[in-house]
C-alpha cells in the first residue's frame, strides 16, 4: 500500500511511522486508520521489522482525536462499524508480537489517547496533553478507551478522566501511570529510539512470549496467568536463545541472539 497520510521508514529494524496530518492535527479520519491496518500488519508480518515507534508530525499534535467530520455524518450502525474496525487495527497493533512506543509529541486526545494506549509503552514531551473528551461532544471513547485507560491507571481515575473529558498534561500522565517517561521536546525520538533498541538487545523470543503472556494474562485468573507464564517458560527452555542467555551470561560476554 502506498500510504498518503503516514510517512513509514524503517532503520536497522525499527520502524518510524509517524501520522501525518499536521493541519488537521493529525486527527484520524477513515484514511488513516485504513493505511494504520496494513502497518499493523507489516509489523507483525515483517520479519525485517523488530519494533516500532509511532509519532505524528508537527509540533502540536500526536493524533488530537478522531475525525469530527467523519463522526458527524455517522449513524448508530455506522457508528458500530467504525468502533469495531478502530478497535481491530489497535487489537492487531498492541498483538504484533513486537514492541511498539509512542512518542507522543503534543495532544493525545480521544482516538489519539487511545491509540497511544495501544502501544506497548509511552515516552511523552513535556508538552504533550492526554484526554478522552468524547462526552463533550455527547459520545463515548470508541476505540478501547473505556477498556484499556482502566487497565493503565485503575478505575476511579479512568473514570474521572472518561466521565468529566479532563485534558491533564503530560507530568500528570506519568504520575498516574499512562505515561512510561516524560522528556524534553528535542530528547523525544532519541529516547523512544534508546529505550526500543535496549529491547531489542533483549532475547527476541522471550520478548515476544513476554509481551503475550501480559496481554493474555490480564483476562485470566491468577492461576491460570501463573500457567500461561509456567508454559512460556518452558517453551524458552527448548530455544537457542535460551543456551546463549545462559552460557553468555556464564561467559561473561555479551550474548548473541538469534530468534530461534
Amino acid at each position: 500500500m502506498t500510504y498518503q497520510t503516514l510517512l513509514f521508514e524503517v532503520r536497522d529494524g525499527v520502524a518510524v511511522i509517524t501520522i501525518n496530518r499536521p493541519d488537521k492535527l493529525n486527527a484520524l479520519n477513515d484514511q488513516v486508520m485504513a493505511e494504520l491496518a496494513d502497518v499493523a500488519e507489516r509489523l507483525a508480518t515483517d520479519d525485517d521489522i523488530r519494533g516500532a515507534i509511532l509519532t505524528g508530525a508537527g509540533p502540536k499534535a500526536f493524533v488530537a482525536g478522531a475525525d469530527i467530520g467523519d463522526l458527524a455524518q455517522q449513524g448508530p450502525f455506522d457508528g458500530k462499524a467504525r468502533a469495531l474496525r478502530g478497535q481491530a487495527v489497535l487489537r492487531r497493533l498492541e498483538t504484533c508480537g513486537k514492541p511498539v512506543i509512542a512518542a507522543v509529541n503534543g495532544f493525545a486526545l480521544g482516538g489519539g489517547c487511545e491509540l497511544a494506549m495501544a502501544c506497548h509503552l509511552r515516552i511523552a514531551s513535556e508538552h504533550a496533553k492526554f484526554g478522552q473528551p468524547e462526552v463533550k461532544l455527547g459520545i463515548a471513547p470508541g476505540y478501547g478507551g473505556t477498556q484499556r485507560l482502566p487497565r493503565l491507571v485503575g478505575k476511579g481515575v479512568a473514570l474521572q478522566l472518561i466521565l468529566t473529558g479532563e485534558t491533564i498534561d503530560a507530568r500528570e500522565a506519568h504520575r498516574i501511570g499512562l505515561v512510561n517517561k516524560v522528556v524534553p521536546a528535542a530528547e523525544l525520538l532519541p529516547e523512544a529510539e534508546k529505550l526500543l533498541r535496549g529491547i531489542l538487545a533483549m532475547g527476541p523470543l522471550a520478548v515476544r512470549l513476554a509481551l503475550e503472556a501480559v496481554d493474555q494474562g490480564l483476562e485470566m485468573s491468577l492461576d491460570e496467568g501463573l500457567l500461561l507464564e509456567a508454559n512460556h517458560f518452558g517453551l524458552l527452555a527448548a530455544t537457542h536463545d535460551m543456551k546463549e542467555g545462559l552460557g553468555a551470561f556464564l561467559a561473561k560476554r555479551a550474548p548473541r541472539f538469534e530468534g530461534r
